[in-house]
């Protein structure tokens, strides 16, 4: 590697390394050293202590299990859709794209009240077939795979979309199956894509919150769970500080296994426009497969979201969406209709910031010859992703507390900790894109006299364009529905769509909760815009129809 790459890349990697060590490992150790250090003393034996309590390895046990579960489950509901969404073109795609985003901007504590009018007390499985799931594992896994359906579908859609499908053909008229074709010309060409949706969507379920507190009842437990439990009922942040290291090293395994298997799977591939990919459905087995999808989408994604509107328009004359514009005095010191503003705000400031920070780190992490150290860089960008939101919340509020960044009373509070969670998502976005590219032609260019700055621009740039607009719509995304770690630090005049929800569903009453589903509603209508104009815009760039 030359003096001239290796420099480049230490400029690239200086601001998301900056950014991570302030904004995130700086209070994730403000929170365990609260908890364990005690008169100067760090009690280390707490770790034993509270690793031998059969109750919480019956949650490290649960918390494993049912993410590796939720995980395989939707990926074997989730890849045919990115199929569909990747190489079909058929009317209504963009809107439906749209829709498919909406469930995963949602609060976690939404999704699990809409799965509990479906499959709980006097939910719609239980009016038609007198069927409940609520308090079973099954409830989870359908809300997991219901909430994580879409980062497969544009994870691996978004490369899947831009593959040569000529190499398939080529194959197939060598006299190989179609199923032949695809498992070894397809696969390992997507193999990068799906490592990278799998593992955002393990690490998700992994640290569950919402949907297991609300559908999992007294029974089922994960550490998020946990970690919130100790730490806001119990007042128990020994046990709490224990439990974030805990989650840290596994998610911190998880992460070393994952870059170690893509980077032997890594090759350049031929990537193509996506316009000249997707194609009307030929024969009965492709519409088949069209019409397959569409109903997983209809009933998975639809219905639940349909309920919800449903129970939004319970009260006579928009009710529940009228009492929004009125401030109660209480809670809320504004109007929750005003969340609205706030939640747009908050989410354009933090997506300018993770597809800056991911950018910048995509960009350092795509050369070939990058050293271990570089490639641990990888693995550490995703590590939000699998740290309590809880924890990172309560770090910001005992961390940034003193000049120079005393920003407790400041609005950027709030982008900053919803984008350490875009971060991750445009990183895991672009950098299979980023890699498939042929290092020759960048090459080529530094030998034409070409600087890093300018390669990036004429040859990376073009090719990741796509990419880099389906990693801000994700980012966009995250932002409008992070709740963890914003319900500890918004400010009671400046509310979140996602904390005026939980604030409402946290009261008693049926107006409350009627304003909760009208506030959601509104989230997802809000969600289900930004995503069509963005896909407007990715359309406009890319000649995609």
């Amino acid at each position: 590697m030359s003096r001239r790459g290796a420099a480049a890349r230490l400029g690239l990697m200086a601001v998301p390394v900056a950014f991570f060590a302030v904004f995130f490992a700086w209070p994730v150790a403000a929170i365990v050293k609260r908890g364990l250090d005690t008169d100067g003393s760090w009690q280390l034996g707490r770790i034993t202590d509270v690793l031998g309590q059969p109750d919480i390895r019956h949650v490290l046990w649960f918390t494993t299990w049912q993410a590796l579960v939720s995980t395989a489950l939707t990926l074997l509901i989730a890849l045919p859709g990115a199929y569909v969404f990747a190489r079909f073109d058929f009317p209504g795609k963009q809107i439906l794209r749209a829709v498919v985003t909406v469930p995963f901007v949602l609060p976690t504590v939404v999704v699990g009240t809409a799965f509990l009018a479906l499959v709980g007390r006097g939910g719609l499985l239980d009016e038609w077939w007198s069927v409940r799931l609520d308090t079973t594992v099954w409830a989870i896994l359908l809300a997991h795979v219901f909430f994580n359906y879409a980062v497969v579908v544009r994870t691996v859609g978004g490369l899947w979309a831009q593959l040569d499908p000529r190499q398939e053909e080529a194959a197939r008229m060598l006299g190989a199956s179609r199923l032949t074709a695809w498992r070894k010309v397809t696969l390992p060409a997507l193999g990068p894509a799906v490592a990278a949706a799998a593992l955002m969507v393990f690490l998700f379920t992994f640290t569950s919150f919402g949907v297991v507190q609300i559908l999992g009842g007294p029974t089922f437990s994960t550490l998020e769970v946990e970690i919130y439990r100790q730490t806001s009922e119990i007042f128990d942040l020994s046990t709490a500080a224990v439990l974030t290291i805990i989650q840290f090293v596994a998610v911190g395994a998880v992460l070393a296994l994952h870059a170690w298997t893509v980077r032997r799977r890594e090759s350049a591939l031929r990537l193509v426009d996506a316009s000249v990919t997707a194609r009307r459905p030929r024969g009965a087995g492709e519409w088949a497969l069209l019409a397959g999808v569409l109903a997983v989408v209809a009933v998975l994604l639809v219905l639940p979201l349909a309920v919800l509107v449903q129970r939004s328009l319970g009260a006579p004359d928009f009710g529940y969406y009228r009492a929004l514009t009125h401030s109660d005095g209480g809670v809320f010191l504004v109007a929750p209709i005003e969340a609205i503003g706030n939640s747009l705000e908050y989410a354009l400031a933090a997506t300018a910031i993770a597809v800056l920070i991911g950018g910048l780190a995509a960009a350092a992490l795509t050369r070939r010859d990058a050293g271990r150290w570089v490639r641990g860089f990888d693995a550490l960008l995703m590590l939000p992703l699998g740290v309590s939101a809880v924890t990172v919340g309560f770090g910001f509020l005992i961390s940034l507390d003193e000049p120079p960044l005393d920003l407790r009373q400041s609005w950027i509070l709030v982008p900053l900790a919803q984008a350490l969670v875009g971060v991750p998502f445009v990183v895991r976005t672009m950098l299979p894109v980023l890699r498939a590219v042929d290092h020759r032609l960048r090459e080529a260019a530094a030998v034409l006299g070409a600087s890093p700055w300018r390669v990036w621009r004429e040859v990376d740039l073009p090719m990741v364009r796509r990419a880099l607009l389906i990693a801000a719509g994700f980012a966009f995304a995250v932002s409008l529905g992070e709740f963890g770690a914003t319900v500890f630090i918004a400010r009671p005049d400046n509310p979140t769509l996602p904390v005026a929800v939980a604030r409402l569903l946290g009261r008693a009453g049926d107006l409350n909760y009627g304003q909760a589903m009208a506030l959601s509603t509104i989230l997802m209508i809000v969600c289900a815009v930004a995503l069509l104009v963005l896909e407007r815009l990715r359309t406009d760039r890319t000649g995609e129809f």
